[in-house]
């Protein structure tokens, strides 16, 4: 399911937000700073619970900004009320955590907002100034799958835009924004997430502001958000969750979630 629609406009800037996993501080001040950009949109991709807590903090902040949502692989386990959440994991330790972050998250979801994430759509497709846009998950083919910078091939990114239609494909995931410039000017993006920080030992979290012109350019820029982390980690541990998820708030450095990393990315950080 998708949701299309084409805008004309001589500036059209948008937001876009990765996964917020709980994180309704960071979520929060990455509204307030978006609002004052005055942008046209804010998109949601998807993964609104998960890894930190009161996931039903989330909701009421996205409403207040008409944040426009799509489903990612946590929302479909949650709002389903599945075992797990479909992350695409295969490691055991990965699965361990995960199963964790899903278990409590289910719980302390209310069944008004379940009700609500089943009925998201999973992708989003506009055209702004003639430029096409596919809002996704993970991709376009699968929602749980993993694009890495450093082992996604130029190649296979042209061959998924023009496989699915278009010009700019922009998708998260995997929790750590990049971007490449294809031929024909065409781009594919990660958008990076707000729940949770990029394994580079900062704190902040990221959404990405994207804009386009009259003549199709498109701008770029992956934008940094302060929050009161150490809130967010009192809370965590007041709520039960794991040591190792709330280090990774306090350090941005990943302790959870490694082994899914490939080489290149996994030597960037402390673990």
């Amino acid at each position: 399911m998708s949701s299309e629609s084409k805008m004309s406009k001589a500036v059209y800037r948008f937001a876009c937000l990765g996964g917020i996993y709980s994180n309704y501080l960071a979520l929060e001040s990455a509204l307030k700073e978006i609002e004052n950009r005055g942008v046209d949109a804010i998109y949601c991709q998807g993964d609104l619970g998960a890894f930190g807590p009161h996931p039903d903090r989330v909701f009421p902040l996205l409403q207040k900004y008409q944040v426009q949502c799509m489903q990612g692989n946590y929302d479909h386990s949650v709002g389903w009320s599945l075992d797990d959440c479909q992350c695409g994991y295969t490691d055991p330790r990965d699965n361990h955590f995960a199963k964790i972050s899903f278990d409590y998250t289910l719980q302390k979801t209310s069944e008004t907002n379940r009700i609500w994430m089943r009925s998201l759509p999973t992708e989003f497709r506009f055209t702004i100034n003639k430029k096409r846009f596919l809002l996704c998950h993970g991709s376009p083919r699968k929602v749980n799958e993993f694009l890495w910078e450093s082992t996604t091939s130029s190649a296979f990114l042209e061959f998924l835009l023009e496989d699915y239609e278009a010009d700019v494909i922009v998708a998260t995931h995997t929790g750590i924004h990049w971007e490449r410039r294809l031929s024909n000017e065409k781009c594919f993006l990660n958008v990076g997430v707000l729940g949770r920080p990029e394994n580079d030992g900062q704190a902040c979290v990221w959404y990405t502001l994207l804009e386009v012109d009259s003549s199709g350019s498109l701008k770029i820029e992956f934008v940094p958000v302060e929050y009161d982390h150490d809130r967010l980690a009192r809370e965590m541990a007041e709520e039960g969750l794991p040591e190792e998820f709330i280090e990774t708030i306090l350090t941005g450095w990943w302790t959870t979630c490694l082994e899914v990393l490939p080489g290149k990315e996994r030597r960037r950080g402390k673990y």
